[in-house]
């Protein structure tokens, strides 16, 4: 039983916290110090910081074309559409 509780754990994979993409331990961004962040991607966050200072429709509007091209949506507007409707809900975004 234990077993099958930790395969499901390692089955489910993290999700950056800025961009929504599913990550692997690869893809994780870094701190400062050079470790690795399982919160942000290597693409939103690098050596503690965040690569882009920008809105979170900024992001929305720069990740669409990747939701056009993974076949998650069919057209940029209805990829941004469907980001606005998510990316807020990560914690970047959150509204404190």
């Amino acid at each position: 039983m234990e077993n099958q509780a930790n395969n499901q754990v390692q089955d489910n994979k993290k999700i950056c916290q800025s961009c929504g993409m599913p990550m692997q331990e690869a893809q994780y961004g870094t701190t400062k110090d050079g470790g690795k962040t399982e919160k942000y991607c290597c693409y939103c966050y690098q050596e503690g910081k965040f690569a882009q200072d920008c809105t979170v429709e900024e992001m929305a509007e720069f990740c669409a074309p990747f939701e056009v091209e993974g076949g998650r949506a069919k057209t940029k507007e209805e990829a941004k559409a469907m980001l606005m409707a998510y990316l807020p809900s990560l914690e970047r975004w959150k509204k404190a």
